[in-house]
């Protein structure tokens, strides 16, 4: 059965508006990945360790 012209400009809006949000969430997410790289390198790491050995040591 053939989708209803209504459907198909649903699931046209529903793309655009997930795709739009996906984008800011990778955004935002990125962003707040590089702000904490550079706080745990300035302030949390020991002489000659690295962001990610910090970051590990911190979990535990």
């Amino acid at each position: 059965m053939a989708e209803s012209k209504l459907v198909e400009a649903n699931n046209k809006i529903e793309k655009a508006v997930v795709g739009g949000y996906r984008k800011i969430e990778n955004a935002v997410v990125s962003g707040y990945t590089k702000i904490e790289d550079k706080f745990v390198d300035s302030f949390l790491t020991k002489d000659g360790e690295s962001v990610e050995e910090a970051k590990k040591r911190l979990k535990k």
